[in-house]
């Protein structure tokens, strides 16, 4: 399948030199500022919205734990995550599942290297922001009793295992299994959300529940700062889906607006749903319904139109909301900030609905089903086969990681005192606060 050159196919093979590649002052301005605005999502959005939900005794743990894991994601992406990604592997069977080594380290990649229209490197470090944050998400699952070490090796090599090979099948280009079958996934929805999401689920089980829970009480830390990690993710969001049209162009503008709608209107669901179901409107569910339509959105950003946008924004909030609230209870997982409710089932949710929601304009449409004929039921069961491979890789690759690292660390889980007392001061000799 060949995708239009100014749509997407050298941003998706940047280790190649294409000759109509020319550097757009406009393009790299606006991919260095979506650059930034997603690095903003992790150690200052997602961690202050995780921090302000867990109780205080393990606040600042769980603040190290989504910091220490975008520094720790991010050097194992230049490392060897990049390569696997978008490098070229040895043969036509490897190379539908993950990339080769013969970008390690960056090897081979010069600074002058063009990804169409701005600098490989920015693209590098752009793709190298999104695999950050995806295991950071996952963190929100298990805080409270994982530990710090047994949580950084599973950062590591889940970077390599899972993320890449996902990332590869879904957007590395020709020979790649789920590019190549045509999945629409515009930013992330499967790349990111649904696989931090499931990952984040099959850790909290494998590491098993908090002490007490779900008959103890657990007061959140501070909802304002929870509140305040919302409004900065959702203005980093605008880097991580009006980046992903590669370029300051008309598909940014798009995005920029359906990402913005979606949004909006998944926190007023959220709110009403509370409202009506519980008679309390908090602040702590118009920041999760402000997630959980950025979720949702994520996959469809660039395809959708207005009134696709509010739909897989309002749908995408009540479905969260769903997980949230009664699909924990009926299962008894313990998914401690619910990683898995709203940016799996969301990102699922968003993932499916871009098929039924997407502007049949061929401008927008990547290659597929769609694209080529208008089938949108075509289109649908490409977007199936897409979740149920990232579901399977997912949930097979964050096993095999969580018991090598559990192996190698001596046990996943802290112990009761530890526990019991908090993992700030045990962990890191801090107080979130001294007051």
């Amino acid at each position: 399948m060949k995708l239009k050159l100014s749509a997407l196919m050298a941003l998706f093979l940047p280790i190649f030199a294409f000759a109509e590649d020319k550097l757009d002052t406009g393009d790299t301005a606006w991919m260095m500022m979506s650059t930034a605005l997603v690095l903003l999502m992790t150690p200052a959005g997602l961690a202050l919205f995780y921090a302000g939900m867990t109780r205080s005794k393990n606040a600042l743990n769980t603040y190290a734990m989504v910091m220490g894991a975008f520094v720790l994601a991010f050097t194992i992406w230049i490392v060897a995550g990049y390569s696997l990604a978008f490098g070229a592997a040895e043969s036509a069977g490897i190379q539908k599942f993950i990339g080769g080594f013969g970008n390690v380290f960056l090897s081979g990649i010069k600074w002058t290297d063009l990804s169409g229209s701005y600098p490989t490197y920015v693209f590098i470090a752009f793709q190298g922001t999104f695999a950050a944050i995806t295991v950071a998400i996952a963190s929100g699952s298990v805080i409270g009793r994982m530990k710090f070490s047994t949580w950084m090796v599973i950062v590591a090599l889940w970077g390599l295992i899972v993320y890449a090979p996902i990332t590869h099948m879904v957007w590395g280009g020709d020979g790649a299994l789920l590019f190549d079958a045509g999945a629409l996934d515009f930013a992330g929805g499967t790349v990111v959300h649904m696989n931090g999401g499931l990952a984040g689920l099959v850790l909290a089980i494998l590491v098993g529940k908090r002490a007490g829970y779900p008959k103890v009480a657990m007061q959140p830390f501070s909802i304002i700062f929870t509140a305040a990690g919302a409004a900065l993710l959702w203005f980093g969001w605008y880097g991580f889906n009006g980046g992903s049209a590669f370029g300051a162009n008309a598909i940014a503008g798009l995005a920029v607006l359906t990402t913005t709608i979606a949004t909006a209107a998944a926190g007023v669901t959220w709110l009403l749903l509370e409202w009506i179901v519980y008679k309390k409107p908090t602040l702590l569910g118009i920041a999760s319904g402000i997630i959980a339509g950025l979720v949702a959105i994520t996959p469809a950003a660039g395809f959708v139109g207005v009134d696709g946008a509010f739909i897989i924004g309002i749908v995408g909030s009540i479905v969260a909301f769903f997980g949230v609230v009664k699909l924990k209870k009926i299962f008894g997982y313990d998914d401690s900030l619910d990683a898995f409710g709203i940016h799996f089932l969301a990102g699922l949710w968003g993932a499916l609905a871009t098929a039924f929601f997407a502007l049949n304009d061929k401008d927008l449409l990547w290659d597929g089903p769609m694209k080529e004929s208008g089938d949108r039921m075509g289109q649908f069961m490409v977007q199936v086969e897409s979740v149920v491979v990232v579901g399977l890789w997912t949930l097979i690759g964050t096993v095999v990681v969580y018991y090598i690292a559990s192996a190698l660390t001596g046990g996943a889980r802290v112990d009761e005192e530890t526990e019991y007392n908090g993992l700030d001061e045990a962990v890191h000799g801090e107080k979130g606060m001294n007051l």
